[in-house]
């Protein structure tokens, strides 16, 4: 394999972009148990400007699963597993470069689609590999979207426009985050392996399945770099943690990586050039958290994190710490933690001087200022707020038509977004 070297600095910088004339920066909140996506002002007082249902094909979806027992089998071990009992109807989501449209990943009906900003239409439907659709990524460039297949380790990469498939490749177990570097060169994938287990104890870590971060280039879809976190983490002395690499974050020159893993309550810096762990940061626990790691979702303990556009301060979720906290790059010094519900991701907002995190058990957001780590606002928005994403709309958009995603019941009872 060859080393993989980041050039340029699309993942610290792509929210600085211009905004193309006639349409507006927001933000995208996937409400994921409740199938909506509410949308956002990208600064200031972050009020809502519309909501898009993204589950308008509901029932006929609904209506396929349920005349196929696999199908159906999957569709309620997702609720029962990864989605804590509910269904999860939107995870992640970005919008098309002219803002026309959102594309969006929903796990429970194992597809993207792209819905319609003006009728609320799906305009298409890609049904991914396998029984399960996670983590997305856009190129930089807009062209083209890549999603994780969860149960198949496959990432497809779509045209963003049509939803045809320009290309896929193979990861270890369970796909989860991906990352476009070196202005879409490469393509970063971050297999978590298995996470819906019971065999959380450290001495079973070796249950949960092929666990790596998978790179290829992003035109042939050829792997040419893996990297297996376990050898870095015992090298450097922690073969104590997991090395399932959860939410990451790039510097700006993308020669540095910060990830989270399983079951950590803080966060591993890794220099990309000489591939090796340079530093760890543990950051403090919440006396209030339940200390058996069964009862963590999805063996997460801390999940979420960005980098302001400078590099000089991460913004760290705690979930199940129930906090968030920002820190200095430099140093490693964290701000005083600043109590937040289940926080689940973390995004830069539209001019960089915030981030804006997901709190799900209080179906809110709230901005986060990176040099003081305050929170400075709080918006309500719908069930189980989960992925943040900056995207764009045309001028003076309100909103889509559409019913209510639950409205019209559920068939057999099994439709619901919770259970």
């Amino acid at each position: 394999m060859v080393v993989v070297c980041a050039f340029g600095a699309t993942a610290g910088t792509a929210h600085a972009a211009p905004v193309p004339s006639g349409l507006t920066e927001v933000l995208f909140v996937g409400n994921n148990w409740e199938g909506t996506a509410d949308v956002v002002q990208s600064t200031g007082a972050y009020s809502k400007l519309g909501r898009v249902n993204m589950i308008p094909d509901k029932q006929e979806r609904l209506g396929e699963i349920y005349s196929n027992p696999i199908k159906l089998g999957f569709f309620l071990g997702v609720r029962e597993t990864a989605g804590e009992g509910h269904d999860q109807f939107v995870d992640d989501m970005y919008t098309t470069p002219d803002g026309t449209a959102v594309v969006a990943s929903r796990p429970s009906f194992a597809d993207v689609v792209s819905i319609d900003l003006a009728t609320g239409k799906v305009n298409w439907r890609f049904p991914v590999s396998g029984y399960r659709s996670d983590h997305m990524a856009v190129s930089p460039d807009g062209t083209r979207v890549a999603v994780s297949a969860s149960t198949s380790n496959t990432v497809h990469v779509l045209d963003i426009e049509t939803g045809a498939q320009v290309g896929s490749f193979t990861t270890g177990d369970k796909p989860h985050e991906n990352v476009f570097t070196d202005g879409g060169r490469y393509l970063w994938n971050m297999a978590i392996g298995e996470v819906n287990t019971p065999f959380d104890a450290p001495e079973l870590d070796g249950t949960k399945g092929d666990r790596k971060i998978t790179v290829v280039d992003a035109q042939t879809f050829r792997t040419v770099k893996v990297i297996d976190m376990r050898d870095r983490l015992d090298a450097f002395g922690r073969s104590d943690l997991s090395d399932s690499v959860r939410p990451v974050a790039f510097s700006p020159d993308e020669g540095t990586l910060y990830f989270q893993v399983s079951f950590f309550n803080g966060f591993v810096e890794y220099d990309v050039a000489t591939d090796t762990i340079t530093r760890i940061k543990e950051l403090p626990k919440n006396p209030a958290t339940n200390p058996n790691r069964t009862t963590w979702v999805n063996d997460s303990r801390h999940h979420g994190m960005s980098i302001s556009p400078d590099g000089s301060r991460l913004c760290i979720a705690g979930t199940m710490d129930d906090y968030v906290t920002t820190v200095d790059t430099a140093t490693l010094q964290e701000t005083p933690t600043v109590p937040a519900g289940k926080p689940y991701w973390a995004t830069v907002n539209g001019d960089g001087t915030q981030c804006v995190i997901s709190e799900s058990a209080n179906d809110t957001i709230s901005a986060i200022d990176f040099a003081t780590g305050q929170k400075v606002a709080t918006v309500a928005v719908g069930d189980h707020p989960q992925r943040v994403r900056l995207g764009h709309v045309p001028q003076g958009w309100a909103g889509t038509p559409g019913p209510d995603p639950d409205a019209g019941g559920s068939l057999d009872g099994l439709g619901s977004s919770g259970s």
